[in-house]
């Protein structure tokens, strides 16, 4: 397999939010690596290309961009 991650994703299962311009989209962080992670969205629509994702659980927020999108998966690398 050709992984082009310069690190390995881990299962993670957490409850993340998505924010840009003044609005907030629920989801589903399944994987993340310190580069980045793997997001479940109910729709893409209306995500932009490069947001804040905040993940309460752990007091974070990471400014991040899509590199891929795929139904109702994103796979965001962070900035």
């Amino acid at each position: 397999m050709n992984d082009k991650r310069d690190t390995q994703r881990q299962n993670v299962m957490k409850a993340g939010t998505i924010l840009f311009g003044g609005s907030v989209i629920d989801c589903l962080i399944r994987k993340m690596s310190v580069g980045g992670a793997n997001l479940e969205v109910e729709s893409q629509m209306g995500i932009p290309g490069s947001f804040d994702l905040v993940i309460e659980a752990e007091h974070s927020n990471h400014h991040c961009h899509i590199v891929w999108r795929k139904a109702r998966r994103i796979g965001v690398a962070f900035d």
